[in-house]
């Protein structure tokens, strides 16, 4: 990682993300599940549209993307990535990623059982899954690894038009998965944006904790 930013405010950038992650993510729990469920409405209804309006050959299309990034599709993804990482001797970068990606869907597995909330019902559901809803661990997974892929391209691009083609093509790859799960009836609106706030969340103290590792090496 290029040591671009002086400490203390690499270490406040860092805070300022977890803390605004946490809120969000609150806030959204809040808003979902908690008394009053305002956005209870909302979830229902958005989630019976996308299931009115499934047809092919977008639902073969988005299962796709959907299997790329399941617990398989993301272990290969990372193993991949890392192996990249290694061949590059980026070690610090290695460490990052598998800080954020595994740890981080076993984060999510544990926020599923601690909130419990049933996945979408429907009388013909496209897919089906047996396990907690809130928050979308597909979602998670997206975001921490290409919130690390991302991380690691932005100092190696040359200009700002590639800077935010990284930034672009990480949210738009994030956003892709997150849909998905909401096409496929087998998450709410507020799971996935529940998902994005966590992984944030979590990238943010994996990829701060490992900088900070790596600068107090340097200064040793």
């Amino acid at each position: 990682m290029r040591d671009t930013i002086r400490l203390p405010l690499h270490l406040v950038a860092g805070l300022a993300l977890l803390i605004a992650a946490a809120a969000a993510f609150q806030a959204v729990a809040s808003a979902a599940l908690g008394p009053g469920a305002r956005l209870a409405a909302l979830d229902i209804s958005v989630s019976q549209w996308l299931h009115a309006h499934a047809s092919e050959p977008l639902t073969t299309f988005l299962l796709a993307v959907s299997w790329l990034h399941s617990v398989a599709g993301i272990a290969f993804l990372t193993a991949l990535f890392a192996w990249h990482l290694w061949r590059k001797q980026a070690r610090y970068w290695m460490l990052a990623l598998l800080l954020a990606v595994p740890p981080g869907m076993l984060l999510n597995v544990l926020l599923k059982h601690s909130y419990q909330r049933a996945r979408p019902s429907f009388d013909v559901p496209l897919l089906t899954l047996p396990t907690f809803s809130f928050p979308s661990g597909h979602t998670l997974a997206a975001t921490v690894f290409y919130g690390v892929l991302a991380c690691y391209l932005w100092p190696h691009a040359r200009n700002p038009f590639q800077r935010a083609a990284v930034v672009l093509g990480a949210v738009l790859v994030v956003a892709l998965v997150a849909f998905s799960r909401m096409y496929l009836g087998v998450h709410f609106l507020t799971d996935v944006l529940a998902a994005v706030a966590e992984g944030l969340g979590w990238l943010a103290v994996c990829v701060t904790a490992v900088s900070s590792l790596r600068r107090h090496r340097e200064r040793l």
